[in-house]
């Protein structure tokens, strides 16, 4: 597996490529979006920083798509709500702020090229919403990360804010465990201080509204996962 880190700053570039290294990732190092822009296809992901000194990496991430179907993941401190929506929209598969956690990385590089491989077989029925790169898709399990929607068999199901990201964090990494710690800090930011029963009241409210307990597993003294479903009818 190759990676190509589109990052101006070495000692970002030092860790993160032996962080990948030592996860069985070849990787590739550029310092600007036009060296971005010159072999994509050469590798299996792309990790963009959207603050380049040649050009925007918003417009390196839309020149990318048009050009190339490799997964996209944008990697930034920009944290700003309207340039991850804008970043997704010209055709990231994903977007995480700095500072991040690797194991948090390499999740949704993971997710990522799950979801990516399913795109061809796909297409044919949904090929705006596949290579959006924004919709989760596990069968009877439809979400929207952007226009903010979950459908179940069909049905759009209301959900909260914090029970929305939620799911979308464990939907994203299906069968993986989220600690209570990873979850409590990913969804309600590392301020939180609040109980801890915040978390496990959000997960009894997603159970009930799925539906069915079985989509959110616990692991006892861990945390939980995220498990796809069968179809109703089998």
């Amino acid at each position: 597996m190759k990676a190509l880190i589109v990052e101006d700053d070495p000692e970002v570039v030092g860790a993160l490529a032996e962080g990948l290294q030592q996860h069985g990732w070849d990787v590739a190092h550029v310092s600007t979006g036009a060296s971005a822009l010159r072999a994509p296809d050469a590798f299996d992901i792309v990790l963009l920083d959207l603050n380049l000194p040649d050009m925007d990496g918003l417009e390196v991430c839309q020149s990318l798509r048009s050009a190339t179907s490799v997964p996209i993941i944008a990697v930034t401190a920009r944290s700003d709500e309207f340039d991850k929506v804008l970043c997704l929209r010209l055709g990231a598969d994903d977007y995480i702020v700095k500072p991040y956690r690797l194991q948090e990385l390499l999740a949704r590089m993971a997710a990522v090229r799950r979801r990516v491989g399913t795109r061809p077989a796909e297409a044919a029925e949904r090929p705006e919403q596949d290579n959006a790169g924004h919709i989760i898709d596990h069968g009877r399990l439809t979400i929207d990360q952007l226009e903010r929607t979950v459908l179940l068999d069909g049905s759009p199901v209301g959900l909260t804010r914090k029970e929305f990201e939620l799911l979308v964090l464990l939907a994203g990494a299906p069968r993986r465990v989220f600690t209570r710690a990873h979850l409590l800090e990913s969804v309600w930011s590392h301020r939180w201080i609040g109980p801890s029963r915040t978390l496990d009241s959000h997960v009894a409210a997603l159970r009930r509204k799925l539906g069915d307990g079985r989509w959110i597993k616990t692991a006892r003294g861990v945390g939980f996962s995220f498990e796809t479903q069968p179809s109703s009818s089998g």
